[in-house]
């Protein structure tokens, strides 16, 4: 049985007058396996940050439903993650406090929350920076952060958009690994925002291209490759120069489509 489920969703953002403006998505489809991680991957402005932001609750579609264990989802809960490209950390707080704000603000015991914070700051390579304030740290130590706090809650799905995309190619690729080691241990159903086709094939399970405005799925690509991976051992594989070039040729085809728009 399917973990997450969006059936015949239609969503368009309200004009000026309160009338609705063009669809962003149109008819979408999607169904998601526990413990998949799903890519969504396509231009700008097809409509995949709206998809989680639906997913998450914070916005509600104009027709269809969204479905998670079978119950529709009417607004955010704590078994949904939400992780974006800014770590939107607490200023004022240390690291250990906003990793641990939400079990703190649900009255979870600190016996609990504490060695569960650890555990989460050593895999993240942030054990000794606990006292440090969001003003301390780079940008990928934020984002570390910000995904030792999502993974906290235990989430049964973690919704991130574009997590490491206004990072520095080399922090990028750091984060990455850590993801994908996270991933690995967990197994939290993850759906993942990008448009580069590169982090798309070293990241997912299943690749979703999308067409351009009204958002629909265009093509679906299995991802053959095994896990563990790593960027090195990937672009030695005589499979992945094909399948990137297609998902290239995909993504190029529907962003020309939305420049004509």
């Amino acid at each position: 049985m399917s973990h997450l489920i969006l059936e015949n969703i239609d969503f368009s953002f309200a004009t000026a007058r309160g009338d609705a403006g063009p669809p962003i998505l149109a008819g979408f489809n999607l169904a998601v396996d526990p413990g998949e991680f799903v890519v969504l991957l396509g231009p700008s402005g097809c409509g995949k940050s709206t998809i989680l932001n639906l997913v998450a609750g914070f916005e509600r579609p104009g027709g269809g439903r969204i479905l998670v264990h079978d119950v529709a989802v009417s607004g955010p809960a704590p078994s949904r993650g939400m992780v974006f490209q800014q770590a939107m950390l607490y200023p004022w707080l240390t690291v250990l406090e906003n990793v641990t704000f939400g079990p703190r603000m649900q009255g979870v015991p600190a016996a609990t929350y504490l060695p569960q914070a650890e555990t989460l700051l050593r895999h993240m390579g942030l054990q000794n920076h606990h006292h440090a304030k969001s003003w301390e740290l780079s940008g990928g130590m934020r984002q570390r952060v910000a995904l030792a706090r999502a993974w906290i809650m235990q989430p049964d799905i973690l919704l991130m958009d574009e997590p490491f995309g206004a990072l520095d190619a080399q922090t990028r690729s750091l984060m990455q690994e850590l993801l994908l080691q996270a991933w690995a241990r967990a197994r939290t159903t993850i759906l993942f925002v990008t448009h580069d086709v590169e982090e798309a094939l070293l990241l997912g399970t299943r690749i979703l291209v999308m067409s351009a405005r009204p958002g629909r799925i265009r093509e679906e690509i299995r991802v053959p490759f095994a896990t563990p991976r790593d960027a090195e051992t990937l672009a030695t594989d005589p499979s992945y120069g094909e399948i990137k070039r297609h998902a290239l040729h995909l993504v190029r085809e529907e962003a020309r489509k939305h420049l004509a728009l």
